[in-house]
């Protein structure tokens, strides 16, 4: 995934001027084909990440649209207030890619795992968080960020994700996509776990149960009309994300079925408000909370099957 972003980047630095590239102790060799054609628009930075936001602040603020690239949490804590202050103070149109979203890092323990970067960065006015599902979805999303008004935050995956998007379905910041058609449960998710989503709601339709999966690929702005839609032809809705349950997907969902006076049930599926106290890999730590397919339909499954008692328990109240 990241490489799609990188290499799409490039390709916008190719037919663009105004298009700068600024890394952060990357790789060698990262991008070579762009540093050797464009050097002039090519900057590998070294440890120094609050400093590349102001460098990338002041490109912008002389035409340039700079696309920043460094470890997410990074991007994303350490540079917090460059990020709220020279960027979207001024509103400028500078793009944050940040690698290893979510769990990606787990290897190497919470300070490297950004489960609350979504949080965070959707705290600042007029910032735009995109999170897409695969490689593909990447690529279509850094092109839609070219001529994009506002600052972005883009969150990367590790790669090698199932390819779950498709070109058919188009890209547009802020428009939520419909990946299944169901009736009774709704699950809305972002980024790599709309794949584990899309698998669960297929464990369901196994069991007699039909979901409908929204993959919300950009959380602010968020799809309102997509989400209240949902919420109102479905018994349920289920929120599914790789971060911390608060600041995140199901907080920005929550907060517009709350403005909107729906009170369809939910269901709110991510990481727990704590750091992680284990190492190992992204898949061993979904596991751990019980973000993988078998998990999230057995959650679901269960949830119904207390709303259906529920009812069951009013009815012969009142009966």
């Amino acid at each position: 995934m990241r490489q799609s972003a990188l290499d799409a980047v490039y390709a916008l630095a190719q037919r663009d001027p105004r298009v700068v590239f600024i890394g952060s102790d990357l790789g060698p060799g990262l991008l070579d084909g762009f540093k050797n054609e464009l050097p002039e628009r090519f900057y590998m930075e070294g440890v120094s990440e609050q400093g590349i936001i102001g460098m990338a602040a002041g490109m912008a603020m002389n035409g340039f649209i700079p696309y920043v690239n460094t470890i997410a949490t990074f991007l994303t804590r350490r540079c917090y207030e460059q990020v709220a202050i020279d960027v979207c103070l001024h509103a400028l149109p500078v793009r944050l890619l940040g690698n290893g979203g979510g769990a990606v890092y787990a290897p190497l323990g919470p300070t490297h795992m950004a489960l609350e970067d979504i949080g965070i960065m959707r705290a600042l006015p007029g910032m735009t968080i995109v999170c897409p599902a695969d490689a593909q979805e990447m690529t279509r999303a850094v092109e839609a960020t070219l001529n994009w008004p506002d600052p972005v935050y883009l969150r990367f995956g590790k790669g090698g994700d199932p390819i779950v998007s498709s070109a058919e379905h188009g890209f547009a910041i802020g428009e939520g996509i419909t990946m299944r058609a169901g009736s009774d449960v709704g699950i809305i998710s972002t980024g790599i776990m709309t794949s584990r989503a899309l698998a669960a709601a297929e464990l369901l339709a196994a069991a007699g149960i039909d979901p409908s999966v929204l993959h919300i690929h950009t959380i602010k702005p968020l799809d309102e009309r997509a989400v209240r839609e949902l919420a109102r032809t479905h018994e349920l809705v289920v929120t599914i994300e790789e971060h911390s349950r608060v600041g995140g997907l199901g907080s920005a969902v929550s907060d517009v079925l709350a403005e909107a006076d729906i009170i369809t049930p939910q269901l709110r599926l991510a990481f727990p408000d704590a750091f992680s106290s284990t190492y190992g890999s992204q898949d061993s730590q979904l596991q751990s909370v019980g973000l993988q397919p078998n998990q999230l339909a057995e959650q679901i499954r269960r949830k119904l099957e207390t709303r259906v008692s529920d009812r069951r328990r009013v009815v012969k109240t009142y009966a």
